[in-house]
């Protein structure tokens, strides 16, 4: 935005929106870390804009980035910058966010996202306003306010040692939750309105038919989970699909991917879900002229007496592990698929239990890494 620009519009009139604008206004023109929490969708880059174009830095520079869209290592660099030469590929000095900021304010969203040691170098220029360029050893002095964003239980992850709490304590001067569209049910006419004229505009019709009584029943009746931004695609997806432009809406898809031809769910490598793995263990205490019991899906019998528990779960485990290798041809990602794991800790389970130099068929689980990493 130019330096004439005015805050971003936020449209509503319902009591818990009314109150949200309140509390902007109020924590605005404070110099302070300020906090936008809020759900999916609901509008938190918006509301971090109109803290900073209502305060007295409104024409300096708003900066925005993602945490959650970068690594560890870029994210470090993003934010603080680095030396030319300090890491491969390296090849000149890259100016971070903190810099371009400086004077103004940063957004810094999905900030629940940023490991404990990015953590720590963002509270240091909080409390101290200075840092280094990585690879640097120069310190930078600058001026910043920090916003950030989440939809995440911040107390509650600081609680459990995944968010500082040195960090928390920071950036919770004050704490601007925004209300869910649920709970703002009033403005969900005046929004609908404003997104069907818009895109009605878009398309070049130069009328917009408004929604029929029924179709804003619906939408009134709605939970809108995904709040502002779903409301904004339904609204969309109505105008443009409309077959007369000038008529009322009447009908509404709430589920785009609503189709009698929808795919069932099934493993995004096969072309129909495997059969559930069912696998026996043999218990220890049975003795070897019993007859083999039969096989149970939920997983092997309690043998009688004393057992070693640890071991029949390992054994449970690593059959397990085979089973699903030998059903995807010791395909890894796939057999992961299958039990609910993700790749990475598929195969930490196969290191765990030494199985990656066990070879299975024509193939070993060795051989088929190095397959699946070329």
């Amino acid at each position: 935005m130019s330096p004439t620009a005015s805050p971003p519009s936020l449209i509503g009139q319902a009591p818990s929106f009314l109150g949200l604008m309140e509390h902007v206004s109020q924590a605005a023109p404070l110099n302070r870390p300020t906090l936008v929490i809020g759900e999916r969708g609901t509008g938190k880059e918006l509301v971090a804009a109109r803290l900073h174009y209502l305060s007295p830095r409104w024409d300096k520079p708003f900066v925005k980035l993602n945490c959650a869209a970068l690594s560890d290592t870029l994210l470090e660099t993003e934010l603080f910058g680095h030396e030319a030469g300090s890491f491969t590929g390296a090849a000149k000095r890259h100016v971070g966010r903190f810099e371009l900021a400086d004077g103004g304010t940063l957004f810094l969203d999905e900030i629940a996202t940023a490991t404990l040691r990015v953590q720590e170098k963002i509270l240091r220029v909080i409390e101290y306003g200075e840092f280094e360029r990585v690879g640097g050893n120069t310190t930078i002095q600058i001026d910043v306010r920090v916003v950030g964003a989440t939809n995440a239980d911040l107390p509650r992850l600081a609680d459990q040692g995944k968010f500082r709490a040195d960090l928390l304590d920071r950036l919770s001067f004050d704490v601007v939750t925004i209300p869910p569209m649920r709970a703002r049910p009033e403005d969900i006419p005046i929004l609908a309105e404003h997104f069907g004229v818009a895109m009605a505009r878009e398309l070049g019709r130069p009328f917009f038919g408004g929604f029929s009584s029924d179709a804003m029943q619906q939408m009134l009746a709605y939970e809108w989970p995904g709040n502002v931004r779903e409301l904004k695609n339904v609204v969309e997806r109505a105008v443009y699909r409309s077959a007369d432009p000038e008529s009322p809406i009447t009908d509404i898809h709430f589920d785009p991917f609503q189709s009698p031809w929808r795919p069932k769910q099934m493993s995004i490598y096969d072309d129909a879900a495997p059969a559930p793995i069912v696998v026996t263990v043999p218990s220890p205490a049975a003795a070897p002229s019993a007859p083999a019991a039969p096989a149970e899906p939920s997983g092997p019998a309690l043998p009688e007496g004393p057992c070693d528990f640890l071991g029949l779960v390992s054994d449970f485990e690593k059959a397990l592990l085979r089973a699903a290798l030998e059903r995807n041809q010791f395909h890894q990602k796939r057999a992961a698929t299958e039990l609910g794991l993700n790749y990475h800790q598929f195969r930490g389970y196969l290191r765990k239990y030494e199985l990656l130099e066990r070879r299975h068929g024509p193939r070993g689980a060795d051989e088929v890494e190095d397959a699946e990493e070329a």
